[in-house]
């Protein structure tokens, strides 16, 4: 299922961007393509091709470099045709939008906060190209969302249909999968396209985290959550990605798939019956102490070892929720007691969500912790439960992200029929 990303500029190394009408480049930088005027020199096709072999783990050399550049060169083309028209609905993304979505990407690869951004510098890559790129995507999802209007939000008469349409699926098989999805704008291209995915398969399956490759690299619709499109029925899969997945083992990558449109690599992250799956509801409560200043790692402060100390000292006394309550209000409720119902399996990273799972009712949690603080945490109930079907507001949701996406497909494919897109053939 073709399914164009939200994207804008993935800025280059350092301080390349790609310049926008009126900014002029350095002289000497040859013009790779120009897009309705924007300018693409190949020094912003090789940044952005560094970036790629810096995040995905291969050598940087000059032939990995040029094999990259052909569909590197596209993604830049597409980029730049988001961003103009992000420009052209005056749309304004926010800071706060920016650090939730770079948030989400930490969370889906088991990340601290801020371990992106040290994964990415330590790698020689500025974050600053991150935000950059967030920024766009963020502002091309308003884009659609503008373009669309009343139409985005279904009516309580198409949430009814889906529900009932939903009724005769329980029992049915759902796929969770990630993707990452690879264009081709021209029949030409095909050829670098598949070369392209099998170099992102290659380095996939050396152990590069899907979910930061598919944030930067796929093209997408699903690239702000790092690929991930949820549970996902066989119907609403291309028929090729439903033929292969069928076959899969959960955490297997797929080759690269023709779809239409382009090809698409598939991550199968898990199987199970629509409506049947059981899932553990946790109520729990947390005593947080903040840290005076953040732990970096290495050796702890005086302070932060005080902090420590005063956790353990607490801990002996904490032998039932509310108890836990009333040591989370006396060092000042930093952070809520009671996060409220907790869906065992959304925890991340993994081994909280082991802690969790294994802790017995009414046990305080050894200190756990953080960049911030130290956390200990109780169990006070679980409960188990058959999903069943999703609630309204969830239905709601799933039909917004349908319209959305096929409205980004419909954009982008308008967009290129209008452009005036200048190539220099010796690039």
């Amino acid at each position: 299922m073709k399914s164009l990303r939200p994207y804008g500029f993935l800025l280059g190394l350092g301080a390349m961007v790609v310049a926008s009408p009126g900014i002029a480049r350095a002289q000497d930088a040859r013009i790779a393509v120009v897009v309705n005027g924007t300018v693409i020199t190949n020094q912003d096709v090789d940044a952005r091709a560094r970036l790629f072999a810096l995040s995905a783990g291969l050598p940087p050399t000059s032939q990995t470099l040029e094999h990259l550049k052909p569909q590197i060169t596209s993604e830049l083309i597409d980029q730049a045709l988001q961003l103009q028209a992000i420009e052209q609905n005056k749309i304004v993304v926010s800071q706060a939008d920016i650090a939730a979505a770079l948030a989400r990407i930490d969370k889906a690869n088991g990340l601290p906060p801020d371990g992106l951004q040290k994964k990415l510098e330590a790698s020689g890559v500025p974050y600053s190209t991150l935000v950059g790129q967030f920024r766009t995507e963020l502002g091309w999802t308003d884009v659609l969302k503008k373009k669309l209007g009343p139409d985005l939000r279904p009516t309580k008469e198409d949430v009814l249909a889906e529900q009932r349409a939903m009724k005769h699926e329980l029992g049915e098989t759902q796929y969770h999968i990630a993707e990452i999805f690879i264009p081709i704008e021209r029949p030409s291209d095909e050829g670098n396209a598949k070369l392209f995915a099998q170099t992102v398969i290659k380095q996939l399956r050396n152990g590069a985290p899907f979910p930061v490759v598919a944030a930067q690299f796929s093209q997408s619709q699903s690239a702000l959550t790092g690929g991930d499109r949820g549970w996902v029925e066989p119907d609403l899969l291309d028929p090729a990605v439903r033929a292969i997945v069928q076959r899969m083992p959960a955490g297997a990558i797929s080759d690269p798939v023709r779809v239409a449109g382009g090809f698409e690599i598939v991550n199968l992250l898990g199987t199970r019956k629509f409506g049947e799956v059981k899932e553990t509801i946790l109520n729990i409560r947390q005593v947080f102490l903040p840290f005076p200043s953040p732990f970096q790692g290495g050796q702890p402060s005086p302070a932060q070892l005080a902090v420590l100390t005063h956790a353990n000292a607490l801990r002996g006394g904490l032998h039932d929720c509310d108890a836990v309550s009333a040591a989370n209000a006396a060092v000042g409720n930093v952070r809520k007691a009671d996060p409220g119902p907790v869906n065992l399996a959304t925890v991340q990273p993994v081994a909280f969500q082991s802690l969790l799972s294994s802790l017995p009712i009414g046990q305080i949690s050894q200190p756990l912790v953080s960049q911030h603080g130290v956390a200990m945490v109780m169990v006070c109930k679980r409960a188990t439960s058959t999903t069943g079907l999703p609630s309204i507001p969830a239905i709601a949701n799933i039909l917004v992200q349908r319209r959305v996406a096929l409205e980004s497909q419909q954009l982008m494919d308008a967009l290129h029929r209008n452009a005036v897109i200048e190539r220099d053939q010796a690039s």
